[in-house]
C-alpha cells in the first residue's frame, strides 16, 4: 500500500512539473511576442524606406523594378518568420513531451513497483492473475512506446515538408524575379 508520505511526494512531484511546464508555456509566449514585435519593427522601417523609393522613381519602368525586387526579399523574410515561429512552436512541444515522458516513465516504473508488490503479498494459487496483471501492463507500456514513436515520425515528417514547403516559395520567388 502507498503511504501518506509516498502520496505526498508524489503531488508534490507533480505540481513542480506543472509549474516547470507553466514556464515553458510562458517562455514560449514571450518569444512569440518578441518575434512579432522585431518583425513589426522591421516591416514598419521596411515599408518607410519603400514609400521613399517610390516617391523618388521617375517613370513606370523603374517603378516595375522596385517592385519585382521587393518581392525576393518579401518571401525570404515570411520564410525566416515561419520558420522561427516553427521552431519556438517545436522547443515548447519537445519540452511537454519531454515532461510527459519522463512522468509516464516514473507513473510505470511505481506501478510495476506497486504490481511486484501486490505479487509478492499475494495468496497462494493467485499467481496465474498476477502473470495476466504483468503481460496486460507490459502490453499497455508497448503500446504507449507505439504511440510515442508514432508521433515523433509525424512530427519529423511534418518539419521536413514545413522545410521543403519553405524552400519551394523563396526558390518560386527566386524565379519570378530573375524573369522580370
Amino acid at each position: 500500500m502507498l503511504t501518506v508520505e509516498q502520496v505526498m511526494s508524489s503531488h508534490k512531484a507533480n505540481i513542480e512539473t506543472l509549474m516547470g511546464l507553466t514556464s515553458k508555456a510562458f517562455e514560449g509566449v514571450e518569444k512569440i511576442v518578441e518575434l512579432n514585435l522585431t518583425a513589426s519593427k522591421a516591416a514598419l522601417a521596411e515599408t518607410g524606406e519603400h514609400a521613399k523609393a517610390v516617391l523618388s522613381v521617375k517613370d513606370a519602368q523603374e517603378l516595375l523594378a522596385l517592385q519585382s525586387g521587393l518581392f525576393q526579399p518579401l518571401a525570404e523574410k515570411t520564410a525566416a518568420y515561419s520558420r522561427h515561429l516553427y521552431d519556438i512552436a517545436s522547443g515548447s512541444t519537445a519540452e511537454f513531451g519531454k515532461a510527459f515522458e519522463g512522468q509516464a516513465a516514473d507513473a510505470q516504473k511505481k506501478f510495476m513497483g506497486l504490481v511486484d508488490s501486490a505479487a509478492k503479498n499475494a495468496p497462494a494459487g493467485s499467481e496465474t492473475a498476477v502473470a495476466v496483471m504483468k503481460s496486460a501492463v507490459a502490453a499497455a507500456n508497448n503500446a504507449l512506446e507505439s504511440v510515442q514513436k508514432a508521433v515523433k515520425q509525424a512530427t519529423d515528417m511534418a518539419e521536413s515538408n514545413f522545410n521543403t514547403v519553405a524552400a519551394t516559395a523563396v526558390n518560386a520567388t527566386k524565379q519570378a524575379s530573375k524573369k522580370r
